[in-house]
């Protein structure tokens, strides 16, 4: 994989993602809730949205293995483009929840996404919320030179939309990255299956719906 801004763009983008998000979460359990539910949500949309206008360019501002799959699908992302994006997001996710565990060591789950339900339950929630998601990447990132403009408010405003409603149950990853580094990192493995899987899915029905309204 030869570094380039692509790859760092990416890296940087998906540990700021990590960091912030569950970083909020973190803070959350050890301030006994002072940033609340409402909160985490907000932090994770807004440091969507501000990630996507720093690196919209470099990049395509990913931040997501779903989404970087999603975009290969659609045939805007060139396939050997894929694995050195998703090692970078990978990457960045890993350090940011490294650095959390070196910050708070005595947090157990470090912002991992936990259902709170069945897990047939998260499953499917997840992969609507990342297909409604992925529809609003492709949308605008796609879309008129305008609507291109206003991608990161869009996208960090579904985000937040979607972590507001179904963050208590599923943990609104919509992203195999966000949910790997802490899952693994804390050993809270057994529901891992659903973060990673079901948001690829959701990516990819959302690339059908998209591409039957180019024609």
């Amino acid at each position: 994989m030869i570094i380039n801004k692509k790859y760092i763009a990416e890296f940087t983008g998906t540990f700021a993602l990590v960091f912030c998000g569950t970083g909020a979460i973190i803070i959350n359990e050890q301030t006994n809730g002072q940033i609340g539910h409402i909160g985490i949500a907000i932090t994770f949309g807004l440091i969507v949205s501000s990630m996507i206008y720093s690196f919209g360019n470099s990049s395509g501002a990913h931040f997501n293995p779903a989404v970087t799959i999603g975009f290969w699908a659609a045939k805007l992302l060139p396939k050997k483009e894929v694995l050195p994006y998703i090692a970078s997001q990978i990457l960045g996710a890993f350090l940011a929840t490294t650095i959390l565990k070196f910050l708070f060591p005595e947090n157990i789950n470090l912002g991992s996404t936990i259902p709170t339900g069945s897990a047939m339950q998260s499953f499917v929630l997840e992969i609507i919320l990342t297909f409604l998601l992925m529809l609003v990447i492709l949308s605008t990132s796609q879309g008129s030179k305008e609507i291109g403009i206003m991608a990161g408010l869009a996208i960090g405003s579904t985000v937040l939309l979607e972590a507001m409603f179904a963050g208590p149950i599923s943990g609104a990853s919509m992203n195999p990255a966000r949910s790997l580094s802490p899952a693994l990192l804390s050993g809270n493995t057994q529901t891992l299956w659903i973060y990673i899987l079901a948001p690829i899915i959701g990516a990819l029905l959302s690339v059908i719906v998209w591409q039957s309204q180019q024609k």
